[in-house]
């Protein structure tokens, strides 16, 4: 949520700014503003809505600048509205922030007796006048940011100005994601890599309790005490083009369709046909962290959540391990159950998700190893692991995710494989060929695309509806549940999923031929019993659609539509039904005209609880 850019160098910042936050508008935004240092002032210009509105107020102002910050805001504290937006400003200060200053109502209590006048309802204006106030104090701009940022208790990522001292910017981070950008007599900072990608591929990733100051030439790193920090810079093999639509309508399409590639780059190098193994980079610190587990808890948020489950399935039948999988927002809040022979798996596409991070955090000081599965290296839950296995989905745009819950679905089959080695639950010779099936998948998933004409057919057949029904026994029901999520997500249509065995027990009392019924059923160990789940659907004049495997017959005895799939085994399944629900998804929420890229109040990294 909320995206941060700074700029300094000899670019006119302006255009570096606006371009640098709409590369961020995935994160979810309500409003927009940016602040720059001119001949003659620090011009702060912010606007309700979206960037282009921004753009609008700008146009008029022929701005030149070749130093300045930006921001896109989530609303938290106060409504959206221009007074609200960033950035916010006290005296020659100005602050854009994001994340939550947990202790800002004492502190604005405290500042308001020193004669400060707050003109926002936000917690990040109390920055603004911490560091003015202590600049007025007789400090310094950078003794005054330090002293200021020692006072805030929460989650942050800030970046500030001071109109009297133009020639540099501070940055600090802590449990919020920030990144330092060098370039060639410029200098970066940003919420996200993508943001600066087209400008450098140098990339410094801040850690939390650590600041930045940088001028044009250079880029000093500290601790919140000051002392220096030498880190050389990464280089990111990620190109621009990578976060750019590609000739796609939207930035979902194009992570949807790009899945085949996602798969067979998440597999590669990571197999051995000749041994059966499942191998990552690390094997040693693996099998060291995986040496005295006796049972796995996979914590997650969303649709990482949903991967969990599916991992659950797939661990339990191919390593024989008891599993369970929890929301990261309870698991922290609660008295966990692990110890020294549990093994935690936190799942998050961008690593900064808070409610995992705190949860791993937990499982840590109860003695867990601790695995983290994730798309962005160096991002915090990756650094407070015992070992990270990357998904190598690359950015990911869309809110909604994709491609990465697909990664994340490939790695923890993998997992499940370095796991089975490892119990024996499953054999060399069953391994071999169930590696031998799982390489087929990047084929199956062209296949399954190749037809997406099908399922937009079906979209627009169904996109009026405004309830909907997603069932599945077995392995097919957490995928239930990410097809569920995807359609309320974009399309805002009220979708509830359901172990079709449980339908029974309360759900279809709600069946009637204005609620739709999804029905997950391919061939299986649950087969014949998800067929008779329908069959009662149908005796109640309920609408269905079903997903099935090529040469059903039998499933047109009581479906109404049908989208086939190619026959794979059952573990391997969830990868299979996945796309054409993110499919159906995305071809409603295009016939209903909503803001697919960049759903309502959603936001693609949460990073405050």
């Amino acid at each position: 949520m909320c995206g941060i850019v700074g700029y300094i160098g000899s670019r006119n910042a302006v255009p570096v700014l606006v371009d640098a936050l709409k590369r961020q508008e995935y994160r979810g935004y309500d409003s927009a503003g940016i602040a720059v240092f001119t001949d003659k002032s620090l011009d702060v210009v912010r606007k309700k809505g979206k960037i282009k509105e921004l753009e609008k107020l700008l146009e008029g102002k022929n701005l030149n600048s070749h130093i300045g910050i930006g921001h896109t805001r989530w609303a938290t504290h106060g409504m959206p509205s221009d007074e609200n937006a960033h950035p916010h400003r006290a005296g020659g200060v100005v602050v854009v922030h994001n994340g939550i200053i947990e202790n800002y109502l004492s502190l604005k209590a405290q500042l308001i007796k020193k004669k400060h006048v707050f003109r926002s309802q936000t917690d990040t204006e109390v920055i603004a006048h911490l560091i003015d106030n202590y600049i007025k104090s007789g400090l310094g701009f950078e003794r005054a940011f330090f002293r200021a940022i020692k006072d805030l208790k929460g989650s942050f990522a800030i970046v500030v100005l001071y109109e009297k001292e133009p020639g540099f910017i501070m940055a600090a981070r802590l449990n919020s994601p920030l990144v330092v950008g060098s370039g060639d007599s410029e200098n970066f900072l940003a919420s996200d890599i993508p943001a600066i990608l087209p400008y450098t591929n140098h990339i410094t990733i801040m850690n939390d309790m650590e600041a930045a100051k940088i001028d044009s030439r250079s880029i000093k790193l500290s601790d919140f005490k000051g002392h220096t920090i030498k880190r050389l810079p990464s280089t990111i093999t990620w190109t621009a083009s990578m976060a750019e639509k590609e000739g796609f309508s939207h930035f979902m399409e194009k992570e949807i369709f790009e899945q085949p590639g996602i798969i067979a780059e998440t597999l590669r190098g990571r197999y051995s046909l000749e041994s059966g193994e499942a191998l990552f980079e690390d094997s040693r610190a693996l099998n060291n962290l995986l040496a005295n587990i006796t049972n796995i808890c996979i914590v997650a948020c969303g649709t990482s959540y949903h991967a969990g489950l599916v991992g659950k399935y797939i661990i339990e039948d191919l390593a024989g391990i008891p599993v369970y999988v929890d929301h990261a927002s309870e698991f922290r809040y609660r008295n966990p159950v692990v110890n020294k022979e549990t093994l935690v798996i936190a799942i998050s596409q961008s690593g900064e998700t808070a409610d995992t991070l705190a949860g791993i955090r937990e499982a840590k000081s109860k003695g867990a190893a601790v695995i983290s599965i994730c798309n962005v290296m160096d991002s915090s839950i990756p650094r407070e692991s015992g070992l990270t296995l990357y998904t190598r989905a690359g950015p990911e745009i869309g809110v909604a995710s994709t491609k990465a819950y697909t990664a994340q679905i490939v790695v923890l089959t993998l997992l499940a494989i370095v796991l089975s080695q490892k119990t024996g639950a499953t054999g060399a010779r069953e391994r071999k060929n169930f590696i031998r099936e799982f390489l087929k998948l990047p084929k199956i998933a062209e296949k399954i695309l190749a037809r997406s004409a099908g399922i937009r057919a079906l979209a627009r057949k169904f996109y009026a509806f405004k309830h909907f029904l997603y069932l599945g026994r077995g392995i097919s029901f957490p995928v239930a549940m990410e097809g569920a999520l995807k359609l309320k997500e974009i399309s805002y249509i009220h979708a509830e999923a359901y172990s079709a065995g449980e339908m029974k027990h309360g759900p279809i009392a709600l069946i009637d031929e204005d609620m739709p019924s999804f029905f997950l059923c391919p061939k299986g160990k649950t087969y014949e019993k998800t067929l008779s789940n329908m069959a009662e659907v149908k005796a109640r004049d309920g609408r269905i659609i079903a997903l099935a495997t090529e040469r059903d017959n039998d499933i047109k005895k009581v479906a109404d539509d049908i989208f086939y799939i190619p026959d794979v085994p059952e573990l391997l399944l969830p990868v299979a039904l996945i796309l054409p629900l993110q499919l159906f998804a995305y071809y409603v929420a295009v016939l209903r005209g909503t803001d697919l890229d960049q759903p309502r109040n959603l936001a693609k990294s949460v990073t405050v609880e």
